[in-house]
């Protein structure tokens, strides 16, 4: 079964990721980016050393986490993960650039909380899935080439609406 825990320890946020994380916890670890900065954290911790498996919806709201936590609280958050595999994943993905990682840090995280899992519409949901992908291309040239397909694919079933021409995948196509 796959689950977020939460723990707070000294002002250090940490969301502990349990099993093979998909997209279909994405309202709830949107929930806690949009809460950046308003819970009195000082650092956020991001541990990987119990996840299974990451799809790619879920390695951007990654980003978007550690993205908000420099924003916002002027730190860069860790990200810790033992897991070869998913510690591979997470450096093809240019994850280096925003995380502090690393992957020999085994501690305890008594206390956690599983935080509540939030259902939303599929339309809304497909919006948070098209933001992670922008978010990953958005790191580099890497990822630009291996998410623009499925960025096109995403943007042609939103609404118009949600359309941003800043995002590469729109200039591309304009230019």
């Amino acid at each position: 079964m796959s689950k977020i825990l939460f723990a707070e320890h000294d002002g250090n946020h940490v969301l502990k990721f349990i099993g093979d994380i998909r997209f279909n916890l994405a309202p709830t670890l949107t929930g806690f980016v949009q809460q950046i900065g308003s819970r009195g954290e000082k650092a956020i911790v991001l541990d990987l050393t119990e996840a299974t498996c990451m799809d790619s919806t879920s390695l951007g709201l990654l980003a978007k986490a550690s993205l908000a936590s420099q924003a916002i609280l002027n730190v860069q958050p860790t990200l810790v993960t033992t897991n070869p595999d998913i510690t591979r994943v997470v450096h093809s993905m240019g994850f280096e650039q925003i995380f502090i990682i690393i992957d020999d840090m085994m501690y305890s995280c008594d206390g956690a909380l599983e935080l509540p899992i939030h259902a939303m519409s599929e339309e809304l949901l497909r919006i948070q899935v098209l933001d992670a992908h922008r978010t990953l291309m958005a790191l580099n040239e890497h990822n630009e080439a291996c998410f623009c397909d499925l960025v096109d694919a995403l943007e042609a079933e939103c609404n118009p609406s949600v359309k941003d021409s800043t995002n590469p995948t729109q200039a591309r196509a304009a230019g």
